[in-house]
């Protein structure tokens, strides 16, 4: 969420342990010490990070340091896709390469399109009220598993984004309690459906959410510097792939 157009799913996709975030959630109630244990490491691992680096990229983005830190980030998604292809499973390049992805790209750019509050403004009282809260949540539950989904835009589409906002700043927790109802069975619900796709149509899958990943990517990109920032920038970018690349090798060789 710090870096615009990197989600925390893309981030766990390029990584190479989205696969197994997705069984640990999907799978918590059927092997919970197991599950517990990686989830544990995965969120202490995250709180770390935001602690220590959010506040800098935040700081990079307001700085001259701002293109160069957005190419690093773009070198970072292009040095997962060799990882990601190779989970899809696909053994040799036919046309499902380009039409899986473009579906995904696709569907990214048509949530982008639709109107804020398309399904009306919702003012949170009553059992009307709370249903779409629980929606929202859901929502956002979609948003926070499949990389490359915006969570806010699909929240500015439901026409409760200012609302929950409001509620979150005032610290006003009673109606947030069913957003977070729909959040934690989202969750579940959406994992459960992920990893059955990945087991039983894994070249679909895995191609689809690679192009959930590129969508999300004209967020990202600053356009073409000129002088000595594209200098750096290309240098950042490459970085970037280098950087992901050998550690998703590195994790393959981990998992054989």
């Amino acid at each position: 969420m710090t870096v615009p157009g990197v989600s925390g799913g893309s981030m766990a996709m390029i990584t190479g342990i989205y696969d197994r975030l997705i069984t640990s959630v999907s799978s918590f109630f059927r092997r919970p010490k197991e599950c517990t244990i990686f989830l544990l490491q995965f969120l202490a691992g995250a709180a770390v990070g935001m602690v220590l680096f959010a506040r800098l990229i935040s700081t990079l983005f307001t700085t001259a340091a701002d293109i160069p830190v957005r190419f690093f980030f773009l070198g970072a998604v292009a040095g997962g896709v060799p990882m990601i292809y190779k989970e899809s499973g696909l053994k040799r390049l036919d046309y499902k390469v380009v039409l899986y992805p473009v579906i995904g790209i696709l569907l990214v750019a048509g949530l982008s399109l639709l109107p804020a509050g398309l399904f009306g403004p919702q003012d949170g009282g009553g059992i009307a009220g709370a249903l779409m809260q629980i929606v929202g949540g859901v929502i956002i539950a979609i948003g926070l598993v499949l990389p490359g989904i915006s969570v806010s835009q699909m929240l500015y589409m439901l026409g409760i984004y200012e609302g929950i906002m409001n509620n979150i700043s005032s610290l006003n927790v009673v109606p947030l309690i069913p957003l977070g109802i729909g959040v934690v069975g989202g969750i579940f619900l959406t994992t459960r459906v992920l990893e059955n796709l990945m087991k039983r149509h894994p070249q679909s899958t895995y191609l689809i959410i690679l192009g959930f990943m590129f969508g999300s990517l004209p967020e990202l990109f600053p356009g073409i510097p000129g002088g000595i920032t594209l200098v750096f920038s290309i240098i950042s970018a490459l970085l970037g792939f280098f950087a992901i690349y050998f550690m998703s090798l590195k994790e393959s060789g981990m998992q054989a």
